[in-house]
């Protein structure tokens, strides 16, 4: 097992009192119902399937494996943001619980249009991942709360260096709409650290960073279990 760790810088948005005046469904806005429509056989039906290889579980290759790649990365989130519902830290206010559901429902709303979008490719979905969070207190807010600052950053630049590899337009769209809401957590995540850091993981020309998948997956592999292979992967 990695013991590297997830260290990205945050990002804020507004504090806990505008925050409660605030819409939190309008703020975390879902992807939009026009996404489920993208998982639709009739541009994703070319789609092919990789066997496992090198020992682990192979992510597939072409456009089919990065939805795999990004499935993996939503399976991450999602396992993590439902563990912290489950177990809310001490002294969690009623608005961070409010705001941390819904990045959790999400993050499951991801992970499950990930599944069936590569089940309508005709592929099989990455197998369910073992992850070990055994390295965040989930008691205490500090810790849960730079865990997920850290796994919203990564799940930005993972995006954000998985779109020059897509070669399907719709699905270049559909990662665009997924990654702003990642983007709106990662911003939020920040602000409810420290107030007014929204932005402090940009660029002197005000632009995120990116990451290619194999980058990616060796900071997640700390809390990854599951070996996975992603030598099949594009790369430009």
């Amino acid at each position: 097992m990695s013991t590297k760790k997830l260290t990205d810088n945050g990002h804020v948005l507004m504090n806990e009192k505008s925050l409660s005046s605030v819409s939190r469904r309008k703020f975390l806005g879902y992807v939009g119902a026009g996404s489920a429509a993208i998982a639709t056989a009739s541009f994703i039906s070319s789609c092919k399937d990789d066997n496992p290889s090198n020992g682990g579980v192979n992510l597939g290759s072409g456009d089919v494996g990065i939805l795999n790649y990004a499935y993996a990365l939503e399976q991450l989130e999602a396992a993590f943001y439902t563990k912290v519902i489950m177990s809310l830290y001490s002294g969690i206010t009623a608005t961070e619980q409010a705001l941390l559901t819904d990045i959790r429902d999400h993050e499951v709303a991801h992970r499950n249009f990930f599944k069936a979008a590569i089940t309508a490719a005709g592929a099989t979905p990455l197998q369910d991942l073992q992850v070990d969070f055994s390295s965040i207190n989930f008691a205490d807010r500090t810790s849960v709360l730079g865990a997920a600052k850290a796994f919203e950053d990564l799940g930005v630049t993972a995006y954000n260096g998985a779109g020059k590899l897509i070669t399907n337009p719709a699905y270049l769209v559909l990662a665009g709409k997924i990654v702003s809401v990642e983007a709106r957590h990662a911003a939020l995540i920040a602000d409810l650290i420290s107030n007014g850091t929204f932005a402090d993981t940009t660029d002197t020309n005000g632009l995120d960073m990116a990451r290619t998948p194999a980058q990616v997956l060796a900071i997640a592999d700390t809390y990854v279990v599951t070996k996975i292979d992603a030598s099949n992967l594009p790369t430009s």
